[in-house]
């Protein structure tokens, strides 16, 4: 294999972390992976032990106020230390052979625009960039002739099954269910942001972690893979499945339904993104299904879980419904972990923005700008928070959720 030269935004969290395993382990396989650019959030000492580490030409924190630690911490290292806006998407646009977009949030959507645009092929972990902006996004990939590759589990697993996509009839999305997959109304009502996060399955960062709890996670994917694999949303079904073993399967025309099965690892989706068209050796345990022995499915319980519903009604609203839908997620999820409403507040105060948008003069907006997904990001956390002040029942309890 050639010199594989990538960069990876969200260095210091989950999926970062991860990366950075492959690409140690590859290296020492005799694997030649180049780092170009490792950017974070506000972490600066995380992220200039991962510099020192992965040797990256340059290293950026978002957080401004964190640039004097980063510059301190890399002094000597010849590796280039950098901050803010501006930054990140100038480190962003230099050449590389995989773009890793990994930030949580719609915060990563303008460095994943600046790869895009400067035609750096995507492994994109970041799935509001194409919640909140996938014709762009899209539009953007093609002008420039670069690949998405997904580096959600789900929809690398539906990747390596789609094939040509010839005769497709379906696709689905499984989940693990998550903490809350049997708890009843009332232990979610007093859910604390701890709990929410205590995934099953996976070791994902808080927020991530709560959005699996209410389900909205899969949700998003939903949405994802919609645009990602031009599919309608009413020809993809989510699929409980507590073991996550299977992660997502293609189902054609004549009765076959092709699954991809692995240990529920993010270094295998990771690998295959960075590594692609060629697999990359990993550590990740290797799967025994005789050990496993059995592997269960279910339904989503709608009732309890009402992320996915929401999913494709902001979908039906065109393409700001799923801006409000990611944006008024964001901010009630902000406010559960600040003890500011209780966990059964999260979908409720969700749809409550879906529809006060739906009947609003900005409907109709149809994204064709960044500027345009930046507005409806706002007003989607002023509906959402609206939402939450307007409710009788902040508890997050019950009542709450059954009114």
């Amino acid at each position: 294999m050639s010199i594989r030269r990538v960069s990876i935004y969200g260095s210091t969290g989950s999926v970062g972390r991860s990366a950075a395993d492959v690409i140690l382990h590859a290296r020492q396989q005799g694997i030649p992976f180049e780092v170009v650019a490792l950017a974070a959030g506000r972490n600066a000492a995380a992220l200039a032990d991962q510099a020192l580490e992965l040797r990256p030409q340059i290293a950026v924190i978002a957080d401004e106020t964190q640039y004097p630690d980063l510059k301190t911490r890399l002094a000597g290292s010849g590796i280039e230390a950098a901050a803010g806006a501006a930054a990140m998407s100038e480190a962003a646009a230099r050449p590389c052979d995989r773009f890793l977009a990994a930030i949580v949030g719609a915060a990563g959507l303008e460095s994943t625009m600046a790869a895009a645009n400067a035609g750096n092929p995507l492994a994109l972990a970041n799935k509001e960039s194409l919640v909140c902006a996938g014709s762009i996004l899209m539009q953007a990939a093609r002008r420039s002739g670069v690949s998405i590759m997904p580096v959600d589990s789900e929809h690398s697993a539906i990747f390596q099954c789609i094939g040509d996509g010839r005769s497709l009839e379906k696709l689905t999305l499984t989940a693990s269910g998550g903490p809350f997959r049997e708890a009843s109304f009332e232990t979610m009502a007093q859910a604390t942001p701890a709990q929410a996060a205590a995934h099953p399955r996976w070791n994902m960062g808080q927020k991530i972690s709560i959005d699996s709890a209410t389900l909205m996670n899969k949700a998003l994917e939903l949405i994802e893979a919609a645009i990602l694999f031009d599919v309608e949303a009413s020809r993809i079904d989510v699929l409980v499945h507590p073991q996550s073993i299977i992660h997502g399967m293609a189902h054609f025309t004549d009765g076959s339904v092709l699954a991809q099965l692995g240990n529920p690892d993010m270094r295998t989706p990771i690998s295959l993104a960075l590594g692609w068209p060629d697999r990359l050796e990993t550590t990740v345990d290797r799967l025994d299904l005789g050990r496993i022995g059995r592997l269960d499915f279910e339904e989503v319980d709608t009732t309890r879980f009402r992320s996915i519903e929401l999913a494709r009604m902001a979908f039906g609203l065109g393409p700001a419904g799923p801006v409000i839908l990611n944006s008024a997620n964001e901010s009630v999820v902000s406010a559960f972990v600040g003890g500011q409403c209780g966990f059964l507040d999260i979908p409720r105060a969700v749809e409550a923005a879906l529809e006060r948008f739906s009947s609003s003069e900005f409907a109709s907006t149809k994204c064709t700008t960044l500027d345009e997904v930046a507005f409806l990001d706002r007003f989607g956390r002023t509906l959402a928070t609206e939402a939450l002040q307007d409710s009788p029942g902040r508890a997050g309890g019950r009542a709450a959720w059954k009114g």
